[in-house]
């Protein structure tokens, strides 16, 4: 705001003003400073690459990520094209490949994309090529429909006073983002964080599944789906149906900066063992983190079939990556460069753009499904890996928006 003299006086008061006013007599002109540099403009997101610069290409997974590709799309446009914002020509390619494979007629999966798809270099803003890629996993859980001294952890479907509001509806500039909020009278305030909810929540709503740990049933959260064994035997699935607003907060993270975790062991196995030894300060730890998940539940028909992405189809391990869906479409086919974080080998394969997380923001950042169960979530657990990655994208197709 530009003030007049009457602002400034009413601002400040007629003493203030009268000293500033005699300072300004009396005070010799400053030097001016030179003008900031101007900032330097971010690369773009993508740099033009090409096949044989992709390492591992010559023995690499193509037939399967390829069938992967056909079966988020049929011939009335499946998975891809119930989400908005999927590009045309990307929705044309798959369906193009669903067809091809329906007729028995797809040529070898390395020349049709070499035929088909150029090849883009994610870069960051600075023009680094190395990002980071993590790792997720669907956990197995124990748990009961009632609570009982064993089971005393409730894990809630979704409230019924959580409002949801899409913002892109109102404002289209602000695509991909959501308003979570409850009523209080004819306000619209913040739901509750973590804290508050378990405290209230037992009183407000019925829990889906109560579970036997607190630890697994807040890694069941970060996670956002899972499995639950049931006293009868009986297994279930949860699945992220929506969250409470609020924003994650790395536990891990704050374990480092409070000096009790190096970097290198604020791992799941590392996180647990510090909760093994601090049993009464695992409630305080988990409140840092104000964000609270809440699920769904489904049948499981078929227990080799995985959960669920933010994509609508079901994440297969060691292909499905979780993405910044602000800058990768869902669907899209990628290439990765990292290691696998127990045996040290590389991990060079194609993957498919199927879910998205809260922690999974940036350029050249992915989270890498490694499948259901106790060695997954052992392979999760550590991942925190170096990540080149290549956007395998159709030929004449305009590249996202984000590309600009």
């Amino acid at each position: 705001m530009n003030f007049s003299p009457k602002h400034v006086v009413q601002a400040i008061g007629l003493t203030a003003l009268l000293s500033l006013i005699a300072c300004s007599s009396t005070t010799p002109p400053q030097t001016s400073k030179p003008p900031e540099p101007p900032a330097k403009k971010a690369a773009p997101v993508w740099m033009k690459s090409s096949f044989d610069q992709l390492p591992g290409w010559a023995t690499g997974n193509q037939d399967s990520v390829l069938k992967a590709f056909a079966a988020q799309c049929d011939n009335n446009g499946g998975a891809l094209a119930k989400k908005s914002g999927t590009p045309s020509g990307l929705l044309k390619a798959c369906g193009a490949v669903q067809e091809r494979l329906t007729k028995g007629d797809l040529p070898p999966a390395q020349f049709w994309l070499e035929a088909n798809f150029d090849v883009w270099q994610f870069q960051k803003e600075d023009g680094g090529k190395t990002g980071l890629m993590t790792g997720y996993f669907e956990p197995e859980l124990n748990g009961s429909r009632t609570k009982d001294v064993r089971h005393n952890v409730p894990l809630y479907g979704v409230p019924s006073d959580l409002i949801t509001v899409k913002l892109d509806s109102l404002y289209p500039e602000l695509k991909h983002m959501r308003l979570r909020g409850r009523l209080q009278g004819n306000t619209l305030v913040p739901f509750f964080d973590r804290a508050s909810w378990d405290k209230v929540g037992p009183q407000r709503e019925k829990p889906i599944v109560w579970v036997n740990d607190k630890l697994d049933a807040f890694l069941l959260q970060v996670q956002g789906s899972g499995r639950v064994e049931l006293p009868d035997g009986k297994v279930i699935r949860l699945s992220y149906a929506d969250q409470n607003g609020q924003p994650y907060k790395s536990i891990g993270k704050v374990l480092v900066k409070r000096g009790e975790l190096t970097v290198d062991n604020a791992t799941v196995p590392g996180i647990r063992d510090w909760a093994n030894r601090h049993p009464d300060q695992l409630d305080s730890l988990l409140a840092e983190n104000p964000s609270v998940v809440f699920f769904k539940e489904s049948e499981i028909k078929n227990p080799a079939v995985g959960p669920t992405g933010a994509l609508g189809v079901p994440l297969t391990g060691g292909l499905s990556l979780a993405v910044d869906r602000s800058i990768v479409p869902y669907g899209s086919m990628l290439w990765i460069e990292s290691s696998n974080p127990q045996s040290g080998k590389p991990i060079t394969q194609g993957a498919l753009a199927q879910d998205t997380g809260g922690a999974i923001r940036g350029r050249v950042r992915a989270d890498y499904f490694w499948g259901t169960g106790k060695k997954a979530g052992e392979l999760a657990g550590i991942t925190r890996q170096p990540l080149k990655m290549w956007l395998i994208w159709p030929k004449d197709t305009p590249l996202p928006d984000s590309a600009n």
